[in-house]
């Protein structure tokens, strides 16, 4: 079986970690055979991974990723090969990430402590049933913005929806690198999307790091960070604006 982490930020958004580390870490110190750079809005740092893992020599592959800002939440874009703009509402962003051949996971579900997709909102994409605006899979995770809706999501998840499960860590640090994961058959990247599409992966969720293993000061930076993440390129006003929005929905 492979294993894949299909949630993964970097120092050139809201993580901790440089490129470099990040994958001398997934070399060294973890069993995946697949991981995912997915950074807010934005494909550069995953391509730049991509391109510092082609000269290397790795025994896991990298896929292009991105964490797409829709105004009903976020949405994680796997195997793109052009960025997805952010801020847009999520049946054009849908259609965006299929129309180039990628797959749309909704990570950390029904979460209020971030921006996430709702119950409400996933139940009218799924019911509507319109062609490309759809979910391939739901993330399963130990993150600390999953944990607080994880129970209801997968339960309906198992009950109503029969989205793939999806396994990613959300990590900010590497030491949360791997600590949630996707387990798949086969060991290679084209492998796992074949096992996401034909509903054939199982998540696996860890010990997410404490703030004790992490250090005070370095999660304080990286809340910092992430707060200001998708403000920093887009604004606050429609940042804003998009939270109230989905809370009315």
């Amino acid at each position: 079986m492979g294993t894949a982490d299909l949630h993964i930020h970097t120092a050139l958004g809201d993580g901790m970690a440089e490129i470099p580390d990040l994958l001398s870490y997934v070399e060294e110190e973890t069993d995946l055979s697949v991981i995912a750079i997915t950074e807010h809005d934005e494909l550069r740092a995953s391509e730049l991974a991509h391109e510092a893992w082609a000269r290397g020599n790795f025994r896991f592959e990298v896929v292009l990723g991105e964490e797409v800002t829709t105004l009903e939440g976020h949405v994680l874009a796997l195997f793109i090969e052009e960025p997805i703009e952010g801020l847009k509402p999520l049946a054009p962003t849908l259609e965006s990430i299929h129309r180039q051949g990628g797959l749309a996971v909704i990570p950390h579900p029904m979460s209020w402590l971030t921006r996430s997709v709702g119950e409400r909102t996933i139940g009218r994409v799924l019911d509507e049933d319109v062609a490309g605006v759809s979910f391939d899979g739901m993330e399963k995770s130990a993150s600390p913005a999953a944990r607080v809706t994880s129970k209801k999501a997968h339960r309906l998840n198992e009950e109503r929806y029969g989205l793939a499960e999806v396994g990613g860590s959300d990590a900010h640090f590497l030491q949360a690198i791997g600590t949630s994961h996707t387990l798949f058959p086969g060991a290679t990247a084209a492998d796992l999307r074949s096992a996401i599409e034909a509903r054939e992966t199982r998540a696996v969720t860890g010990d997410h790091p404490s703030i004790r293993q992490l250090g005070l000061g370095p999660v304080i930076r990286q809340q910092w960070r992430g707060l200001l993440a998708t403000p920093r390129r887009m604004g606050w006003l429609p940042t804003i604006s998009s939270f109230f929005r989905r809370v009315r929905s």
